[in-house]
């Protein structure tokens, strides 16, 4: 065989492979690419395959290892000045141009496959006021290995791309969730992820709401100053952005209404309404985790909460009054939660306190359950106990702190219960230390967030 193909001689060389492989001439065209005719004439001597291009074209296609392959030299009609010979070595065949050109495009991921992921993460956001972290979970981070599994092979730049904003979704996510969960350092670890995969694709949406998310949990673990660092942060990649509704209305209103900042807290609510109305949002309350603009009713139900914090009774009735059928239509549990919970809280400032109102308002949240455990529900409800400790000689404040105490001692709710209480701790804690320093608790809105 090897001395066969040194002598070019390529009917011998092919018909000793047939044998070697019982091949009959036809399954050895239809491999070559030559036809049935043709390799005939070549096996018998009748004729010579002496085209270069082919005969490369051949020789790969029946796996001939380069070292065995022969020399190339001219054929009979050439002679070795012949120019025209020199040239035909210096180009590809079209084989492996088409071999580089597979390589190159090649996928280890179906389009349909991107599609139906992107479709998970709709469902995951969708489903997750009804059933919570702790069962969503597991389903959120079997997706994002799954998608991590597909990005350790090989996809053209678009394909890529698309995989990289489900992998930045998918951990953006997780980290919603584990805020929710009363999982800070987990948070923050699937945000500072979620950050650099949107960052590596330019994605400002996925990008911005990562930074909404990580204000939340700065936000929900007391240290509000932070909380605003993080929605400036965000702020700053594009101010009028419609995810710039949720930083403002959530991070930068909320956060300076627990620091006594009512201008900043005001400014923020003001903002998010002037972005709403640029931007046409659904009037609705949208999901919570959802990657969509913040609805109008969602933003408000943030405002609410923010002047929860600066004691204004009749502004947080108001807002509450505005989406009060909005959020009884709504799925969303947590959300009547919240809501009642910051009406009830309210009720408790001013110069007239409805304690009582405000107790059973608390006992219908304990008693509903306020759908699948999340650690704002847990806080608030906490937050406000607190606030009634000094009515806490009436009977129907006892029987909130007795009905808290026991709600809290559940096992689902314990580890949640454990954060928040660290959290209003931290909170008494500072404010302890602010009045005993002078400080009123400002905060400058050209802070920048402080990595950990």
């Amino acid at each position: 065989m090897t001395a066969a193909l040194a002598d070019w001689d390529f009917g011998t060389a092919f018909r000793l492979i047939r044998q070697i492989a019982s091949l009959r001439q036809e399954d050895m065209a239809a491999i070559t690419g030559l036809s049935q005719s043709f390799l005939s004439t070549l096996e018998s001597g009748a004729r010579r395959l002496v085209n270069i291009e082919k005969i490369i074209i051949v020789l790969d296609r029946l796996g001939v290892p380069p070292q065995v392959s022969p020399s190339p030299r001219p054929s009979a009609q050439h002679s070795a000045h012949d120019s025209a010979w020199s040239p035909v070595l210096a180009w590809e065949s079209p084989l492996d141009i088409a071999k580089r050109l597979n390589s190159t495009t090649s996928t280890n991921t179906d389009p349909t496959a991107v599609a139906l992921l992107e479709q998970g993460i709709a469902e995951l956001v969708g489903r997750y006021e009804a059933e919570g972290p702790h069962r969503l979970a597991p389903e959120a981070v079997d997706l994002r290995n799954y998608v991590q599994q597909l990005l350790d092979g090989r996809q053209p730049p678009r394909q890529r791309e698309a995989l990289f904003r489900l992998a930045a979704q998918a951990s953006g996510l997780l980290g919603y969730m584990a805020v929710n969960a009363g999982r800070e350092a987990v948070a923050e670890a699937y945000c500072k992820e979620a950050e650099g995969l949107a960052t590596e694709i330019g994605d400002r949406e996925v990008l911005m709401w990562t930074h909404g998310t990580r204000s939340l949990n700065a936000y929900y673990a007391g240290r509000y100053q932070q909380a605003v660092q993080w929605a400036d942060a965000g702020l700053a990649i594009e101010p009028s952005h419609p995810q710039a509704i949720r930083l403002q209305s959530n991070g930068r209103a909320r956060a300076p209404g627990k620091l006594g900042d009512r201008t900043g807290a005001e400014r923020a609510i003001a903002s998010a309404e002037e972005l709403s109305d640029r931007h046409l949002v659904p009037v609705g309350l949208t999901s919570c985790i959802s990657f969509e603009p913040y609805g109008k009713a969602r933003t408000l139900a943030n405002a609410a909460t923010a002047h929860v914090s600066l004691g204004d009774a009749p502004r947080v009735l108001t807002y509450a009054n505005q989406i009060d059928s909005l959020v009884e239509e709504s799925d969303s549990a947590w959300s009547r939660a919240l809501v009642r919970l910051d009406v009830a809280t309210a009720l408790l400032s001013g110069p007239h306190p409805e304690v009582e109102h405000a107790m059973v308002l608390g006992r219908r949240v304990l008693e509903a359950g306020g759908g699948p455990l999340i650690r704002s529900v847990v806080q608030r409800a906490g937050e406000l106990h607190d606030r009634a400790e000094a009515w806490r000689e009436l009977a129907a404040v006892r029987e909130y702190g007795d009905a808290l105490r026991s709600w809290q001692s559940a096992p689902h709710t314990r580890d949640l219960a454990l954060s928040a209480n660290m959290a209003r701790q931290s909170k008494r804690t500072k404010e302890t230390t602010d009045e005993a320093h002078g400080r009123s608790g400002g905060v400058s809105s050209h802070a920048s967030p402080q990595h950990y």
